[in-house]
């Protein structure tokens, strides 16, 4: 569970140079990091042996792994080769940490277990891609970051494995302003619209795996501007607007990766009621649902009544279970960040006038809604991307 003191960061402690230290130790030349190197290749831990080894390894923080990596040139290559986040996984370990830009080009993950802030390399991009419209998606052990270049669309993919950026493979069908969601290796994205300004109602799954995009059966609505989700190891595509329309979509869907069919669920995303004041136009500058799932409940942040709602499947209806942090802020659901780390539901959201952004955490099995804040530091107020990762 996620602490619950305050951390309070200040301008330089973020500092790229200054951001994980016991990570950038992977990196060191091979006569400094394994300077005390004694132990034999089928043995990390001499006297347990590879396996036993590997089996105490998973259970260390990722955090830590840089430190572990230093240890010899055996822990090393366990590490890089990316062995050590297969046996997590095999093993049902994983810590979720939050990946999160209010910049153009700089992104920083969260731990919001230890309350830790770090900042990953500058993406190495056009200024095209810079600027660009963006949607991401952590998969894996990656982050991608989509985006579009000079003459095409394109992927930046970090891996937390090689702690580096490189070009990602890029989609069968190119497109923007789709809604997308993560399974362990796989990921899935479904509508957005084509380069040419279609709205789509393809999709596409990703294996991070073998680093490969492959094409899935259409969905039933074509649709752009929607979110998506896992819930009971399904993909749920929610909200939306569909081909000429400027009101929203309420129906979702919801794709069986067992059948490889979807099915289309009426009135999903229905959530407010006629008195609630919202007309087309404001609805058509509405930032996706702000939805996350939490032990195979969905729940989702109305920034409108400032409310967080908890999706009941059986009888397919929202109901409100609390409010949102008194100080959380958007522009029409733009600039803030509602998602599940693990069984926590997170918000980063900004102050404008002050120059900060917060974080804030509610475990949702902990009882009435409470956030705590866990973070509050200086930035830019206004949260572009953010993803999530399990590993």
């Amino acid at each position: 569970m996620a602490k619950k003191g305050v951390k309070q960061l200040k301008g330089d402690e973020n500092k790229e140079e200054k951001e994980d230290l016991s990570l950038a130790k992977i990196d060191q030349p091979d006569n400094l990091r394994h300077a005390g190197d004694c132990s034999e290749p089928s043995s990390l831990i001499h006297q347990l042996g590879r396996d036993l080894s590997i089996n105490c390894l998973i259970h260390c923080s990722r955090f830590d792994h840089g430190v572990i990596a230093s240890l010899n040139s055996w822990f090393h290559s366990v590490i890089k080769s990316g062995e050590l986040y297969r046996r997590r996984r095999e093993g049902g370990i994983a810590e979720h940490w939050v990946y999160f830009s209010c910049n153009l080009s700089v992104w920083e993950a969260f731990d919001p277990i230890y309350g830790r802030l770090m900042r990953l390399p500058k993406i190495n991009c056009s200024d095209c891609f810079m600027f660009s419209d963006k949607e991401s998606l952590a998969v894996g052990t990656e982050l991608l970051v989509f985006g579009r270049d000079i003459m095409s669309n394109a992927i930046c993919k970090y891996s937390v494995v090689t702690r580096s950026w490189t070009s990602g493979a890029l989609m069968n069908t190119p497109r923007c302003l789709f809604g997308s969601a993560s399974l362990g290796e796989i990921g899935i994205v479904g509508g957005g619209c084509d380069p040419l300004g279609n709205v789509l109602d393809s999709a596409e799954l990703y294996n991070s795996e073998t680093g490969e995009w492959m094409t899935i059966p259409s969905m039933n609505k074509a649709r752009k501007m929607c979110s998506a989700v896992f819930m009971d190891g399904k993909f749920y595509i929610i909200g939306g607007t569909g081909v000429g329309k400027l009101e929203k979509l309420t129906c979702g869907e919801v794709y069986d990766l067992k059948t490889k069919t979807w099915q289309l669920i009426p009135n999903m995303y229905r959530i407010r009621n006629e008195g609630d004041g919202e007309t087309a136009a404001s609805s058509s500058m509405e930032a996706p649902p702000l939805v996350g799932v939490v032990n195979n409940q969905l729940y989702l942040a109305d920034h409108a009544l400032k409310v967080v709602k908890k999706y009941d499947k059986e009888e397919n209806r929202w109901e409100t279970v609390g409010p949102l942090p008194e100080r959380a802020t958007s522009m029409n659901g733009w600039g803030m960040a509602f998602r599940a780390c693990g069984e926590l539901l997170i918000i980063i959201t900004g102050q404008s006038d002050e120059g900060v952004i917060e974080i804030y955490s509610w475990a949702p099995w902990d009882g009435p809604v409470k956030w705590d804040l866990l973070v509050r530091k200086p930035s830019c107020s206004f949260v572009y991307n953010c993803a999530v990762m399990g590993c």
